[in-house]
């Protein structure tokens, strides 16, 4: 009896430290070689590695109790709620970071029935996908940013063409459209949507309201 006890805490300690390498070397791929050449945030790197490993161990602690999708589901709503609130985290890297707890959860719960096969592939999968559409440089994104513009005469509709030259000059964006949401005489401003192709989805232009905070 004894010795069927620590032949089966000796599978168990394998079984965790096989998961274990996957995990790991799977979140070095996608943190350390697809994000961070790409990005060059090593703030994020802490976070998503931190949130990949804890995630881990937690569900390879927790898991062996007969709840296994119940327990995943609930954890992985759990993460889904957490916003970070000092800095604003872009939809891309919010992508990355359900990533990196998605891979925590799949290596630790996982069945390993066919010998770690299947859970290799399904890494391999994950980590090629983020890949390519990491590298997906041709498709830009029409973006656009509220801004209050002081020359009242340049949004007239025969002044379009200065209007935007303009505009690129003062944001150094290759914008193509605009449209004037509202004119204040009295201040000599207007507020115009600026539209813009970038292959990042990002605020690049401060707006009143951010530079008052």
């Amino acid at each position: 009896m004894e010795n069927e006890e620590v032949v089966t805490s000796a599978f168990n300690i394998a079984a965790f430290s096989n998961r274990a390498i996957i995990d790991f070397i799977s979140i070095i791929i996608l943190v350390g070689l697809i994000y961070y050449p790409k990005h060059k945030n090593k703030d994020f790197i802490f976070n998503f590695v931190l949130f990949n490993v804890v995630n881990f161990m937690i569900c390879s602690l927790l898991g062996a109790v007969k709840i296994k999708i119940g327990f995943a589901f609930g954890l992985f709503a759990m993460f889904s709620i957490i916003r970070y609130r000092t800095i604003a985290i872009s939809i891309k890297d919010m992508g990355y970071f359900f990533g990196c707890v998605a891979l925590g959860m799949i290596n630790s719960l996982a069945s390993v029935d066919d010998g770690y096969y299947l859970l290799i592939a399904c890494n391999a999968v994950i980590l090629i996908l983020t890949f390519c559409l990491e590298r997906l440089d041709f498709l830009k994104n029409e973006n656009s940013k509220d801004i209050v513009y002081d020359n009242v005469e340049l949004i007239k509709p025969d002044n379009k063409l200065l209007l935007l030259e303009d505009l690129k000059i003062r944001t150094g964006l290759n914008i193509h459209n605009v449209e004037v949401i509202s004119i204040d005489y009295l201040k000599d401003v207007a507020l115009i949507k600026a539209y813009y192709f970038s292959k990042e989805s990002l605020n690049l232009i401060p707006t009143s309201k951010d530079s008052d905070d």
